[in-house]
């Protein structure tokens, strides 16, 4: 990580974020092992952590959906939800070419593309932190005004991480 990491004039999401006028606060954390440790660094609950997922939902139409951390996309609630017949995870280089933001990094805020938000119901309306447009940088709000700012579409579409496909 740099010092330009957290800086608007090298970070577009974070450029986006304060042209977004919502209260967020970003700052740097170390590579976890694992979601408990990532939710311990960053002193919030794992389904506290949201994560900004690009899925395909036909032959060219995309859209983020925010997953919390402790739950996983459920492709079959998702299918349902969005009344297609297929969706799923593009490549990373798809995911790069949509956004400009690579995995792992992926944010609403800043993404090149125009693309829906899809929240999970699960998103909580109170402090949220995710990802900040460059690796070891997250972003944290609150979860109501992420939602309200990207109008995002709130649906039932995850299932817990230990739930049987």
């Amino acid at each position: 990580m740099t010092d330009t990491d957290l800086s608007p004039e090298h970070n577009r999401a974070i450029a986006a974020a304060r042209a977004s006028g919502i209260r967020f606060d970003a700052r740097r954390h170390e590579p976890a092992g694992s979601l408990a440790e990532a939710a311990a660094a960053r002193g919030v609950t794992p389904g506290e952590i949201v994560k900004s997922m690009v899925v395909r939902l036909g032959e060219s139409d995309y859209a983020i959906a925010l997953v919390p951390g402790d739950r996983r996309i459920s492709w079959r609630k998702l299918r349902q939800a969005m009344g297609v017949n297929r969706a799923k995870m593009p490549t990373a280089d798809e995911a790069f070419g949509i956004t400009g933001f690579e995995r792992g990094t992926i944010t609403p805020f800043g993404s090149e593309g125009d693309l829906p938000v899809l929240a999970d119901a699960h998103v909580p309306d109170g402090p949220i932190s995710m990802g900040g447009g460059a690796h070891g940088v997250a972003l944290y709000l609150d979860g109501a005004d992420l939602k309200g700012h990207f109008s995002a579409r709130v649906l039932d579409i995850t299932e817990p991480l230990d739930a049987t496909a």
